[in-house]
């Protein structure tokens, strides 16, 4: 779709959006220079209903909403979505009529029946700099020592691995469930944390196609720091990037942590910018509405990000020098 053919308040709206993308210093597209990882809960993603106008009394979403959603995935290399529905005509109008031919969708079968919540995971890709490299898989846990089968997930995590130029790396996505007693979610998020530090960190370390791996996703995590369903989630060795530690990623009510970006530190071998963020467009879109009406038209997630550097021709000049690259400012050793 053209901006021309929005109707002025939603124009207005974009406007707004795009200033709090700003805010949220999630940096533009750079051609072989970097690469823009999210993640983000939209919720109840399944259908559309209607077109631009509708009675704001009605919480459905529609053609504007669309629009607001096109216009934060479209700054993303690539993103996990969760909370698609069963029924996938909302996902791929976006990609048809708002994102177009030059984004990719990669999405799971549904799982856990009504445990699921007849949810799938997705990953948006933009294909001009992010092709898929062949992994794809769904997280079942393995039977117990005795051969007993083993309590699986009420949404079974995905993983999909990506190339971006010659970077290789594979993200793993999950929506932990909710439970309405925190406690509830801890036996999920512990056999995720165990099953990705000995089943993936071990492959990863052989050389297998699930390298560089990323964890991103909705967890469930009410907060973070000394937070049980926090420390469940970090307990094998997984990091939350600083930037993201004090970030709420809910837009209404009490603020909570649900959404994570973590990786093992010491086995990455991409390059982090140290960039990270989320992006609160609470208040600028749907100003007519309270949050919670909006939440339902757009999301109660926010979207996380994180910055990962793709160029890496200074290590590669650093190492024909002789020098440590990760000395600061390591190309100084020649004279102008």
């Amino acid at each position: 779709m053209d901006y021309a053919d929005y109707p002025r308040l939603v124009v207005e709206d974009i406007v707004r959006l795009r200033r709090r993308i700003e805010d949220s210093q999630l940096p533009g597209k750079l051609v072989d220079g970097n690469l823009l990882i999210g993640t983000w809960n939209i919720r109840n993603f399944g259908r559309i209903y209607g077109k631009w106008d509708e009675n704001t009394g009605s919480p459905k979403r529609n053609l504007r909403a669309m629009a607001y959603i096109a216009e934060i995935v479209k700054r993303f290399d690539v993103i996990a979505i969760q909370e698609v529905k069963l029924d996938t005509s909302a996902i791929r109008m976006l990609l048809e009529e708002f994102l177009g031919s030059q984004w990719g969708l990669i999405v799971s079968d549904v799982s856990g029946g009504s445990k699921g919540n007849s949810e799938r995971l997705a990953f948006i890709y933009d294909k001009r700099r992010v092709q898929p490299s062949g992994l794809a898989g769904e997280i079942v846990l393995p039977p117990t020592a005795e051969g007993d089968p083993t309590q699986q997930f009420d949404r079974t995590p995905y993983i999909v691995g990506f190339q971006s130029g010659k970077e290789k790396f594979a993200l793993l996505t999950a929506h932990i469930k909710y439970g309405n007693i925190p406690t509830e979610r801890l036996g999920e998020l512990k056999a995720l944390a165990e099953y990705i530090a000995v089943e993936i960190r071990h492959r990863a370390k052989t050389g297998s196609e699930e390298n560089n791996l990323i964890v991103l996703g909705d967890f469930n995590i009410d907060d973070r720091g000394d937070n049980p369903l926090f420390q469940a989630f970090i307990s094998t060795g997984l990091v939350v990037p600083s930037q993201l530690l004090n970030l709420k990623t809910t837009c209404a009510g009490k603020p909570k942590y649900y959404d994570q970006i973590a990786w093992f530190m010491g086995d990455l071998d991409l390059l982090t910018s140290e960039g990270a963020g989320v992006i609160n467009f609470a208040g600028a879109v749907y100003r007519e509405l309270t949050l919670k009406q909006m939440s339902y038209r757009v999301s109660d997630h926010f979207p996380l990000w994180a910055e990962f550097l793709i160029d890496r021709s200074s290590e590669q000049m650093a190492r024909t020098l002789g020098v440590d690259p990760a000395m600061p400012d390591p190309l100084n050793i020649v004279p102008d």
